[in-house]
């Protein structure tokens, strides 16, 4: 059935393939790029949704023949993203604003605003797939492994499932890639981003100073408190990070926990991350019931790991088969089950079964 589509159009390769596909099965397809050029500047520059970005979408979109519209979501991105991502990070967390920004901007916002201006769909070029299965909605892995980015998507609001598309499903990246060089797209060799979009090359330190956050050093010291030496402010660390001491000769020490109250970073070998077991909160839920066993991701690079799972009102309780290693704080756990997506949340604490 053709539809009348949204492409979400950042002017990298993926989504101008994206772009491409939905144009060439016929949909009604309009490119809308997000400009985040406000929250931009209040931090510093972002690496990527930028001018340079809106250009190479724009060149795509003429090159297809589809409308394309820039959306300001500076405001958005403030209010949702960025404030709450400060918050985290210090308060000693480790926040991903990837899967916030998926679920209130590009799938929340974006998605709204779209479907009151008439469009069917909106459709972006992640590596992830939608089905129907028994009558619901359903979010799978998508055949790219190695790129698929579920774990980002995770916290969709169900109901909003339907209404998206994935047009990059069942290709691979090196496919993408070929797709995009046999039509002569612009930004067929163009570079991915792999970093947080608004977050400076200088790194999180120049992002913080920006906005008038002290950085400020601190003690590392071990699980007992005993002084090891000095970091350069907690927020640049986050667990399971090697700590560097000047003059250390013992076994490599890495980040147990962040004190924020205290500036303080604690460390300790490697076998002091491992835990069994993890509790969450702030949950997404994309099925009805949540099955005793399943796969867990406690981020986005993890392989995944057998665990059982316990849902306690508006917690869950995870206990893997077997210790995992940086179960940290700010982080999202996500459930899997035969490669549909089950839900997932916020993970606070480590938890001993």
């Amino acid at each position: 059935m053709k539809e009348k589509v949204v492409i979400a159009i950042s002017g990298g390769v993926d989504s101008s393939v994206a772009a491409l596909l939905l144009k060439e099965q016929g949909h009604e397809v309009t490119g809308i790029t997000m400009s985040l050029d406000a929250a931009d500047k209040k931090g510093g520059a972002g690496k990527a949704c930028g001018l340079r970005e809106i250009e190479d979408a724009g060149r795509v979109c003429r090159m297809l023949d589809i409308p394309h519209r820039v959306v300001d979501c500076s405001r958005e991105l403030e209010d949702r993203i960025v404030r709450p991502f400060i918050e985290e990070y210090l308060g000693g967390r480790t926040p991903n604003p990837c899967v916030a920004c998926n679920r209130h901007i590009k799938f929340g916002m974006l998605l709204d605003r779209s479907t009151a201006l008439g469009f069917d769909a909106i459709a972006t070029g992640h590596y992830a797939k939608i089905e129907q299965r028994k009558g619901k909605t359903i979010l799978r892995r998508s055949r790219e492994a190695r790129k698929d980015q579920t774990y980002f998507l995770h916290a969709i609001r169900r109901e909003a499932l339907e209404r998206i598309r994935f047009p990059l499903a069942d290709l691979t990246k090196e496919e993408v890639r070929r797709i995009a060089r046999d039509n002569r797209l612009p930004v067929s060799d163009k570079q991915e981003s792999q970093d947080i979009c608004f977050i400076p090359e200088e790194g999180y330190g120049a992002f913080l100073r920006a906005r008038s956050i002290d950085v400020n050093p601190g003690e590392f010291v071990d699980k007992q408190g005993h002084v090891l030496g000095r970091h350069r402010g907690f927020a640049l660390y986050t667990k399971g990070q090697r700590a560097r001491l000047g003059g250390w000769s013992g076994d490599p020490l890495y980040v147990l926990a962040i004190d924020a109250g205290n500036n303080r970073v604690v460390i300790g070998g490697r076998a002091d991350l491992m835990a069994p077991g993890l509790v969450a909160d702030r949950l997404n839920l994309l099925v009805d019931r949540l099955p005793e066993r399943c796969i867990a991701k406690i981020r986005y690079a993890h392989q995944g790991a057998p665990c059982r799972v316990v849902l306690e009102g508006e917690r869950l309780r995870i206990a893997f088969d077997d210790p995992q290693e940086a179960i940290t704080p700010g982080q999202y756990v996500v459930l899997y089950d035969e490669g549909i997506v089950l839900g997932g949340g916020v993970i606070r604490e480590e938890w001993t079964p």
